[in-house]
């Protein structure tokens, strides 16, 4: 069985949820190491200077493997925990959280902020896309440019039916199509070109890596 990895999410989503009068409003961005989440979190600080606070959770790494949350002022463990325990609940990496809180003038008490703030996380994840991960097989076939049309058309449907994905075709002396592929399909993908090249095609194989596929 092949090993599974951790779902990214395909771009920025923002959510705003009220409770008590306290408003908090939930940014969920891509983030592919701490150092981009960092960024992200600086940003949406400065945009939202008047929120009381700006608690936040990433997840990165290939493994989902590298982790950090903060309060930012709330009381210890009623944040940036609850808001790690939905990334990792829903197997979520590459991504950073920050739930900016306008404070309505009702205390919440502990259980509460735990509520709001892994309630306003899920929401907005919610609304995002998601984006699933898995280890391919680089396959490559130069094609020349008068065969290239029809070549295509071919492998993006055999990418459709067999959960694979292509990387933008390089035009050059041929074509070069890169097909990332699971490594059961490499068989029924040189089948396929040998068929619609009468044995001319020859694909190349490469490398393994993990890489995002479109969402199911």
């Amino acid at each position: 069985m092949s090993r599974r990895y951790p779902s990214t999410i395909a771009g920025p989503v923002e959510h705003e949820f009220v409770v008590s009068r306290s408003r908090f409003v939930t940014t969920a961005h891509p983030a592919p190491d701490p150092a981009a989440a960092e960024a992200v979190v600086a940003e949406v600080r400065r945009r939202s200077w008047d929120a009381r606070h700006h608690c936040t959770a990433m997840v990165t790494g290939v493994l989902g493997d590298q982790a950090r949350s903060s309060d930012d002022g709330e009381p210890s463990g009623t944040a940036g925990v609850p808001m790690l325990e939905v990334l990792r609940r829903r197997d979520l990496t590459d991504v950073v959280v920050v739930v900016s809180r306008w404070f309505g003038g009702v205390k919440l008490g502990a259980g509460g902020l735990v509520r709001a703030y892994s309630t306003s996380v899920s929401g907005a994840l919610d609304q995002a896309t998601v984006i699933r991960r898995a280890a391919r097989t680089r396959v490559q076939v130069a094609v020349p440019h008068a065969d290239a049309g029809r070549v295509d058309n071919a492998l993006r449907a055999w990418v459709a039916r067999h959960d694979a994905t292509a990387d933008d075709t390089v035009y050059g002396e041929q074509a070069v199509f890169t097909l990332w592929v699971p490594l059961d399909g490499v068989a029924t993908l040189e089948a396929e070109l040998a068929s619609v090249s009468a044995g001319a095609l020859v694909p190349v194989l490469g490398e393994e890596r993990v890489v995002d596929l479109a969402p199911s």
